[in-house]
């Protein structure tokens, strides 16, 4: 793009629909100490803060930028749920899960450095490379996803263990104390999901959330069966009681309108189709 702010001020006015986050603030000053500008600060649908920064042309250092302003947010948290209260409410505000906040950054391009070092920060990180046409179409195209680590592998849950501890008091803690059947049953729901394509599973307080651009699979752990909330239509899907539930009118943790139960294999085996459906619709 011609200008890097003609790129900020398109996806600003279209964030919820281009990466799934709703916007919060733009151009944030981080103060004396830090002297900096966030470009945007926003919410995601866990609830999770994000911080998104841009380059118009190649990546540059966007990502030590965003990193950086991660810091900052991390010791500024009763300041940014100020900023969510004031947009979105107290209730909002109250609810902003702290255990794995994002940096998201776009750029024209990344190099293999840029990957491997968003690997090694062990923090939430996404890189993505937007795309001008003629007419001003514009391109979003995810390249990498860092989680910081979750699911049933052990590599996976010590990079959980860095980068969100908080995370462990709830739904890990819940995993840890579960029957070794459901354990298992855990882990070949989490092998299902990540077999799906290029998802990733992110540890949060309540549930395992296993994503792409969006998530596609929300998972909590019961004293005897999985609750799975998908992407998923309901009206689209013959409801069984006591196995899948239409949640659009219905509180619940974790993003989707689809509740599926998993309490066997057999379950299991029955839900993949609802899986793979979820994960396309999560592109």
């Amino acid at each position: 793009m011609e200008l890097e702010r003609h790129l900020q001020a398109l996806v600003e006015a279209n964030m919820e629909t281009m990466l799934g986050i709703r916007f919060v603030a733009s151009e944030y000053s981080t103060g004396r100490v830090h002297r900096g500008r966030i470009d945007t600060l926003g919410l995601d649908e866990d609830g999770s803060p994000v911080i998104v920064e841009f380059k118009r042309s190649r990546s540059e250092s966007v990502l030590s930028q965003g990193l950086f302003y991660l810091a900052w947010l991390v010791d500024h948290r009763a300041e940014f749920e100020g900023l969510v209260a004031g947009r979105f409410g107290e209730e909002v505000a109250a609810a902003v899960d702290w255990s794995s906040p994002r940096v998201v950054c776009i750029a024209a391009d990344f190099n293999r450095y840029d990957v491997v070092a968003a690997g090694m920060s062990h923090h939430r990180v996404d890189l993505v490379v937007y795309q001008q046409y003629e007419g001003d179409f514009v391109t979003l195209e995810l390249v990498a996803s860092v989680a910081g680590g979750c699911g049933g592998s052990a590599s996976r849950r010590a990079e959980a263990d860095r980068a969100a501890p908080s995370a462990r008091r709830g739904v890990r803690e819940s995993l840890d104390h579960a029957s070794a059947d459901l354990r298992a049953l855990y882990a070949s729901l989490d092998e299902r999901l990540l077999e799906l394509g290029d998802g990733l599973c992110v540890e949060l307080q309540h549930y395992l959330a296993y994503r792409r651009r969006r998530n596609y699979a929300c998972v909590r752990v019961l004293a005897r069966e999985l609750v799975v909330v998908l992407n998923v239509d309901p009206s689209t899907v013959k409801l069984e009681p006591g196995w899948t539930r239409d949640l659009r009118t219905v509180g619940h943790l974790g993003t989707g309108d689809l509740e599926v139960r998993i309490a066997s294999p057999e379950d299991l085996t029955r839900a993949v189709p609802l899986l793979a459906a979820s994960f396309e619709a999560a592109a």
